[in-house]
Protein backbone atom coordinates (compact mmCIF):
# COMPACT_ATOMS: atom_id res chain seq x y z
CA UNK A 1 0.00 0.00 0.00
CA UNK A 2 1.10 3.11 -1.06
CA UNK A 3 0.61 6.11 0.68
CA UNK A 4 -0.02 9.69 -1.11
CA UNK A 5 2.70 12.23 1.04
CA UNK A 6 1.93 15.83 1.47
CA UNK A 7 2.96 17.96 -1.57
CA UNK A 8 3.85 14.67 -3.54
CA UNK A 9 2.52 14.67 -7.08
CA UNK A 10 0.72 12.28 -8.87
CA UNK A 11 3.50 11.15 -10.71
CA UNK A 12 6.08 10.45 -8.01
CA UNK A 13 3.30 8.32 -6.18
CA UNK A 14 2.85 6.15 -9.30
CA UNK A 15 6.88 5.97 -9.77
CA UNK A 16 7.10 4.86 -6.10
CA UNK A 17 3.88 2.11 -6.62
CA UNK A 18 5.58 0.56 -9.69
CA UNK A 19 9.08 -0.01 -7.42
CA UNK A 20 7.08 -1.76 -5.06
CA UNK A 21 5.35 -4.35 -7.51
CA UNK A 22 8.20 -4.73 -8.91
CA UNK A 23 9.83 -4.99 -6.09
CA UNK A 24 7.48 -7.60 -4.92
CA UNK A 25 7.00 -9.50 -8.32
CA UNK A 26 3.29 -8.99 -8.84
CA UNK A 27 3.61 -8.35 -12.46
CA UNK A 28 6.33 -11.20 -12.81
CA UNK A 29 3.87 -13.25 -11.19
CA UNK A 30 0.63 -12.67 -13.03
CA UNK A 31 2.41 -12.75 -16.43
CA UNK A 32 3.61 -15.90 -15.54
CA UNK A 33 -0.18 -16.88 -14.18
CA UNK A 34 -1.41 -15.45 -17.15
CA UNK A 35 -2.22 -18.80 -19.35
CA UNK A 36 -2.28 -22.27 -17.53
CA UNK A 37 0.78 -24.13 -18.32
CA UNK A 38 1.23 -28.15 -17.93
CA UNK A 39 3.68 -29.08 -15.71
CA UNK A 40 5.47 -31.27 -18.02
CA UNK A 41 5.78 -27.84 -20.66
CA UNK A 42 6.84 -25.44 -17.03
CA UNK A 43 9.60 -28.49 -16.61
CA UNK A 44 10.66 -28.35 -20.29
CA UNK A 45 11.15 -24.55 -20.11
CA UNK A 46 12.77 -24.55 -16.62
CA UNK A 47 15.49 -26.93 -18.10
CA UNK A 48 16.07 -25.31 -21.10
CA UNK A 49 16.52 -21.76 -19.13
CA UNK A 50 18.95 -23.99 -17.02
CA UNK A 51 20.92 -25.16 -19.89
CA UNK A 52 21.34 -21.69 -21.41
CA UNK A 53 22.23 -20.23 -18.18
CA UNK A 54 24.78 -23.19 -17.81
CA UNK A 55 26.40 -22.29 -21.54
CA UNK A 56 26.41 -18.56 -20.84
CA UNK A 57 28.32 -19.16 -17.58
CA UNK A 58 30.59 -21.26 -19.80
CA UNK A 59 31.07 -18.74 -22.22
CA UNK A 60 31.72 -16.18 -20.56
CA UNK A 61 34.09 -18.12 -18.06
CA UNK A 62 35.45 -20.57 -21.06
CA UNK A 63 38.32 -22.65 -21.20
Amino acid sequence: MIRIRDNEGFEQAFRRFKKACEKSGILSEVKKREHFEKPSVRKKKKSISARKRAMKKQRRFGP
